[in-house]
């Protein structure tokens, strides 16, 4: 008889380190009236970076997120290839993963709304991308006036 596979909830934490300092390399080439190197990303205001730490990476099968909003708003979150190292490496355009996951919450709504294909995708995407790193990174975009501290944001793995 096969063994009943247990859930694995990994939340998504809010890497303020990564964001402030991403945020000081737009500041300083703004100051230094310096254009990005091409293909560069820059973090919008209303961008952060957000961490997921694999504490299992191998035999995970995405199952759900879990995200919740506590007003209504839009997140678009995008996987990064990006391996961060303590030099810094800057984000480029090309290291920005397809497909996103865009999450909202409609006025009045109690629920989470996705494209649920997209999401689905996503999902085993970060589970692929699992097997060969501890860390990945994600940008998210929150919209329509949602903030960091207004989502809690995890997903799921059978393991």
């Amino acid at each position: 008889m096969a063994a009943k596979a247990e859930m694995l909830e990994l939340p998504f934490v809010h890497d303020d380190q990564l964001t402030r300092c991403m945020r000081l390399r737009f500041q300083s080439l703004q100051q230094k009236n310096v254009r990005p190197q091409d293909g560069e990303k820059l973090l919008r205001p209303n961008e952060h970076i957000y961490r997921v730490d694999f504490i299992r990476q191998h035999n995970l099968r995405f199952f759900r997120w879990d995200i919740h909003l506590e007003r209504p708003g839009k997140v678009t979150v995008t996987g990064t290839s990006q391996h961060w190292t303590p030099d810094l490496t800057h984000l480029m355009n090309r290291q920005l993963l397809e497909p996103v996951g865009i999450f909202w919450k409609k006025p009045g709504a109690k629920e989470v709304e996705c494209n649920e294909a997209d999401a689905q995708e996503f999902g085993e995407r970060i589970a692929e991308l699992a097997r060969i790193r501890k860390v990945m990174y994600f940008l998210f975009a929150f919209t329509d006036g949602l903030e960091p501290a207004q989502l809690k944001c995890s997903v799921v793995f059978k393991a």
